[in-house]
């Protein structure tokens, strides 16, 4: 919460930020380009009107024509409503650009140690990191900024990767298991590593951030397109009533100048939200950025504002990936101190995660201290796919771990190894009838509570079992509750068996899950929930996890995942937490709602204007239409003044909004409506009767009609 918090107040400090308004303010005026203002037709027409208007009041100048302080004042309030709109867009795109210079200045800053012998880390050369190829080794030492993605083939390290995901906090990267993915421009700071480059030059995450953040790979969304279409229609609408106006006024014996008209024609049409569209499609993308998520398309982020069901797969992204040991149970007439000086004896030259954390374990259970090899003069045996153990021989002692039907195997009734091809499981069972009955049902409680059994056994006799555990990642059923609250299901999806993903099922908090899940079980289940009509989100980090991810409507791979998994999804989540789908949701929602939002509050805000324009445009030929001047404005010319006045000034209000977005609520559509409804439209209704008002008082005031 105060991560959130403080991401916060630095999105709402960056929104004033001299280095970020300054430029966007020079911005406005190079963006008057009219093949720039074309993408924006709504504001396109008002340059157009303004410059036509400009030309118009010039030639009045050189003819003497009346009312030239008037037109003046309504020239500049229409090419100001022009460049706060493009103010606001240029505000948009600057708060990202700050960062992207940051991170091309680490592309191309960084120095990298290629090595020319992949076991010598002490031959290498020193190479820019733009001139690496897709499958160099490189050395990365303790102060070296990672020059690239890739994969750690050799070594651990800690890394900080505030530079891409602004969490400050350390992480561990090492080769094997789900944390060996590194990105390029995080920093190791301790140890060292051998990383394969993965990523080929203009693909890596550096690359797709700079071009997401700068808005060179934005495109508008469905939704946005067609938003665009309803202004556009409704501008064309309001082309046609106001061309017509002018016949009126001739019917009634009078005229309309060209710059009422051009008045009446800008407050007509939706100018508030085609202003500011365009800046809230940026800031949408960019909030999923500051909060480490990064989209290939704003098509995902709108499609993750209304996800039904989300797909998630267990190992890696559930759990931390990689088993730990949490209990040591002995048999009986064994102790557990026996037990867990076993356990770690025959993992002291175990570097697997699971031995790791049995040497762990025993160190704090029991303060167990590791022990030297060779002064033991005992030789480690690795595990092999074929004996399905690995132990240490120590001259006539021997201590073996395991899968349990392999370790009773390994023992027979003499105490002595022997080979497993010519014996069974239940030839050893036989043999030690008692230990192994037990045995079995230690094992069968560890795998019913969804974890993994490993057995010991020393010289001969069965000492008890290793609890392996897969360990659910810590906060996940409080984060699981909040996605249930906001009407999002979730499945967990998991090769395990169906005892075991149960087990986890329900300690993770997940509404269902689907066990010994094939990559065919996974697209079969993401295109059943689709053809309900339903919005699948799939966030996994494995090759397996692929086809699923780009089935999805919308696919969130894990930063620490494979290469395939993130090629394959829609979004990368750079903190690797699946629960981030929360964040990702609400900045959908948040997009779709800003949206919906201001197009109200700008429809809604169009009605006051009616009643300051239209009622002093025709008063001069209809008197009865004063009943209409419902605010009491001073005069004809200062109630169109004050409405376009308030017209480039409410744009200017609204910029905030539309950077930061409308707060979502956990709450029903109907409910979520009804406030929007209620806020956006009763505001967009109230707020131009008073701020035209108060502007027609100041107007008048100051005597500038």
């Amino acid at each position: 919460m105060d991560k959130v918090k403080t991401r916060k107040r630095a999105s709402r400090s960056a929104m004033f930020d001299p280095s970020i308004v300054l430029p966007a303010a020079g911005q406005a005026f190079v963006k008057l380009d009219p093949r720039l203002m074309i993408k924006n037709p709504v504001m396109f027409v008002v340059e157009v009107v303004a410059a036509l208007t400009t030309v118009i009041f010039a030639k009045n100048v050189v003819q003497g024509g009346a009312d030239l302080g008037f037109t003046f004042q309504i020239i500049l309030w229409l090419w100001f409503t022009v460049l706060f709109a493009n103010f606001a867009e240029a505000v948009a795109e600057g708060r990202g650009k700050a960062q992207a210079d940051t991170l091309r200045q680490t592309r191309s800053n960084t120095k990298a140690k290629r090595l020319l012998i992949e076991d010598n880390f002490e031959l290498y050369e020193g190479v820019a990191a733009d001139q690496l190829e897709q499958g160099d080794l490189v050395l990365v030492e303790a102060g070296d900024i990672i020059p690239g993605d890739g994969e750690v083939i050799r070594g651990v390290a800690s890394v900080n990767e505030a530079a891409i995901t602004g969490e400050s906090a350390p992480v561990i990267r090492e080769s094997g298991g789900d944390r060996s993915a590194v990105t390029g421009g995080t920093l190791v700071i301790s140890d060292r590593i051998v990383v394969r480059l993965t990523a080929s030059k203009g693909t890596s995450f550096l690359d797709r951030m700079i071009s997401l953040i700068e808005g060179a790979a934005r495109q508008k969304t469905p939704n946005e397109i067609a938003l665009n279409i309803l202004l556009i229609g409704l501008t064309i609408i309001f082309i046609f009533a106001t061309v017509t106006i002018p016949s009126y006024a001739a019917y009634a014996g009078g005229s309309i100048s060209v710059v009422v008209l051009v008045a009446l024609f800008v407050t007509l049409i939706p100018t508030t939200i085609g202003a500011l569209l365009s800046a809230i499609g940026i800031a949408g993308m960019d909030r999923l950025v500051r909060f480490n998520v990064l989209a290939m398309s704003g098509r995902a982020v709108e499609a993750a504002g209304d996800v039904d069901t989300l797909l998630l797969d267990k190992t890696g992204t559930i759990t931390l990936g990689n088993r730990e040991a949490t209990e040591f149970r002995p048999v009986r007439g064994v102790s557990e101190l026996e037990l867990a000086d076993a356990a770690q004896l025959a993992s002291l030259a175990d570097e697997t995660p699971e031995g790791r954390s049995i040497v762990v374990l025993a160190k704090e259970k029991h303060g167990l201290r590791s022990r030297d090899m060779a002064e033991l003069n005992a030789s480690f045996i690795p595990f092999t796919a074929q004996t399905r153990m690995s132990g240490v021989d120590a001259g006539a002692s021997w201590v073996r771990k395991g899968a349990v039907d392999a370790i009773l195997n390994h023992v027979d009734g003499g105490g002595r190894p022997r080979q497993l091809a010519s014996g069974n499981a239940a030839r050893a069972v036989a043999a030690m009838s008692e230990p192994a009955r037990e045995i079995f049902a230690i094992a069968d409680e560890v795998a019913k509570a969804g974890g993994t059994p490993l057995a010991v056994a020393k010289d001969g006799r069965l000492l008890g079992v290793v609890h392996l555990k897969d360990i659910v990642k810590g906060g996940i059923r409080e984060r699981f509750a909040e996605l249930r609250r906001m009407g999002i299901r979730t499945v967990m999806i998991t090769g395990d068996n169906p005892m075991t993903a149960a087990a986890i099922a329900a300690e993770a908090g997940v509404d269902d899950f689907l066990a010994q899940a094939t990559p065919e079980d996974k697209l079969k289940l993401i295109r059943d929930e689709q053809a309900k009509g339903k919005l699948v989100a799939m966030c996994g980090d494995g090759t397996n996890d692929a086809p699923a991810l780009a089935q999805a409507d919308v696919g969130v791979a894990m930063n620490t995942g494979t290469q395939a998994a993130r090629e394959a999804g829609n979004m990368v989540d750079l903190d690797s937490n699946p629960t981030k789908l929360i964040e990702v949701v609400e900045i959908g929602k948040q997009l779709l709602m800003t949206r919906g939002a201001l197009t109200t509050f700008s429809i809604a805000n169009d009605v006051a204007k009616y009643f300051a324009i239209i009622p002093a445009i025709f008063l001069a030929f209809y008197p009865q239409l004063q009943a209409l001047n419902v605010m009491q404005l001073a005069s004809p010319q200062s109630a169109i003044l004050s409405a376009i006045i308030f017209n480039a000034l409410i744009i200017i209000a609204l910029i905030p909004l539309a950077l930061k977005g409308v707060a979502y609520r956990a709450i029903g559509a109907g409910a979520l409506l009804r406030r929007n409804l209620l806020v956006y439209g009763l505001g967009g209704l109230i707020i131009p009767f008073i701020g035209i008002k108060a502007i027609d008082l100041a107007v008048t005031a100051l005597h500038l009609v």
